[in-house]
């Protein structure tokens, strides 16, 4: 497969169609969120995390994405990474859809139900995945970090990655985070659905489209 340049395309091209398509990835990527919550079969590290901090706060799951969000571009600072205007609205955007699809889509316990969450939230957030970063508008908060590190260390992108994921992992999980097959498919799957469809949906140089302003 053909390696896809993600590398930040200027905002001044093509300003509008990428910005909805930088709009509407991020609104998917938060309604697979609560999709993964309601299912109750497990969720990425990540909102393990994100879910034993609500219990432990009390707070709503987007407005506690929000916060870790914010705090994770804080730790930007010393390894000199740079938001773009995707990193910004990959905050507000995914924070504030989480917490409406929440509202209006229920707890499921029917394992049946429960399996279709799962499975169409996974595939969900590797479309939204690849939608709103193939807009090359900035990375979000986490991938940022991960990209910093991995440019400060000189250890590989597999590795800061699998530490930081493992970490937050843990940590979301003693504060009773869900961890379960869920949370085993989502790693295992979320890779190559995203590799797959990224030559489908990112933005490059020679289009047509990124020569109208």
């Amino acid at each position: 497969m053909a390696v896809v340049d993600l590398s930040p395309l200027s905002v001044r091209r093509a300003p509008v169609r990428r910005g909805a398509q930088l709009l509407g990835g991020l609104a998917l990527y938060g309604a697979s969120m609560a999709m993964l919550t309601r299912a109750h079969l497990g969720l990425d590290p990540w909102d393990v995390l994100h879910e034993g901090l609500t219990k432990l706060t009390g707070l709503s799951f987007g407005t506690v994405t929000a916060i870790a969000s914010v705090f994770v571009l804080l730790l930007w600072i010393p390894l000199r990474q740079r938001p773009g205007i995707g990193t910004v609205a990959n905050v507000v955007v995914i924070s504030v859809t989480v917490d409406a699809v929440r509202a209006v889509l229920p707890d499921q316990h029917t394992l049946a139900l429960q399996i279709l969450l799962l499975v169409g939230g996974v595939v969900l957030n590797a479309v939204a995945t690849a939608v709103y970063v193939g807009t090359r508008l900035g990375p979000g908060p986490r991938d940022g970090l991960m990209t910093g590190l991995t440019a400060r260390t000189g250890w590989s992108v597999r590795l800061v990655r699998t530490g930081i994921e493992v970490t937050v992992l843990a940590v979301g999980w003693l504060l009773g985070g869900t961890f379960g097959v869920g949370t085993v498919l989502y790693a295992l799957t979320i890779g190559p659905l995203t590799q797959a469809l990224l030559p489908l949906v990112t933005w490059r140089t020679g289009r047509r489209e990124e020569q109208q302003h």
